[in-house]
């Protein structure tokens, strides 16, 4: 099967740059020492392998699209990239140290497979560390306003979180630290909710082509409705309360760490 990224990966790396604040966080949960090698499933384009790859860190790029691999390689092409799945990483029992996965399992086709899978390659003693959203905090994203539809088929893909905790542990997974993580104004990884606090951004085409959700799941019409309801509500400011409206507790994306003992 044609994977997705290898359909709506063009110009990707225009608007999805790593983050230097999610960054930090990756590399604090993963803790990783630099003489073990890492493993990153999903890794697209390689923009969170190449920045803690950076940091003296030898890493594995894993991922399903040729395209975003062909790019990754010739990025960096000291990295170890190969094709591969979450269910299938084709890498040996216990051979990896750490394990990160940046906005992927909503594309993975079964997490336990997936979960299983990783915890067979990493070492005892590795962490997992996955960043993600859940369906509870993106139903208190704005965007429900003017993008149902979207929002709704973006949200069916997205697991529970309880399914996700649960998954992880009945492959062996224990559970370490659940870490929500609050939209940054100054975010430059542009990915479905950069335009929290800067909704102007979504106006821009090059900012939705990056996004999956507008590039493979929306309804055009849809879209180019919500787009004129929401220029129209940013010059007028009645974007202000609708993003009051939608305020939460729950924060917009998570950080999930496991560990194998």
């Amino acid at each position: 099967m044609e994977a997705k990224y290898d359909r709506i990966g063009d110009n990707y790396n225009q608007t999805r740059k790593p983050d230097p604040y999610l960054i930090s966080r990756l590399l604090h949960h993963l803790a990783p020492r630099k003489e073990t090698i890492c493993l990153d499933i999903g890794c697209g384009t390689g923009n969170y392998t190449n920045a803690i790859a950076q940091k003296g860190i030898k890493f594995i790029g894993i991922d399903p699209s040729e395209k975003m691999l062909k790019v990754a390689k010739i990025r960096n092409p000291k990295i170890d990239w190969r094709k591969g799945t979450a269910e299938n990483t084709g890498l040996e029992d216990e051979s990896v140290a750490a394990i990160m996965g940046t906005l992927t399992i909503h594309h993975w086709k079964s997490l336990e497979k997936a979960f299983e899978e990783l915890y067979r390659v990493l070492k005892p003693g590795g962490r997992m560390v996955i960043f993600t959203s859940t369906p509870q905090q993106m139903r208190g994203y704005w965007l429900n306003e003017y993008f149902p539809k979207m929002l709704e088929a973006s949200i069916r893909q997205m697991p529970a979180l309880d399914l996700v905790t649960e998954t992880m542990t009945k492959a062996g997974f224990v559970m370490e630290t659940l870490e929500p993580y609050h939209i940054h104004p100054r975010l430059e990884d542009k990915f479905l909710y950069c335009g929290k606090q800067n909704p102007q951004l979504y106006l821009d085409p090059i900012i939705r082509k990056g996004i999956s959700s507008f590039s493979d799941l929306a309804n055009q019409e849809e879209i180019q409705t919500g787009l004129v309801q929401l220029k129209a509500d940013i010059i007028n400011k009645r974007i202000l309360d609708i993003m009051k409206t939608y305020e939460n507790p729950f924060g917009d994306y998570l950080y999930l760490v496991a560990k194998k003992n």
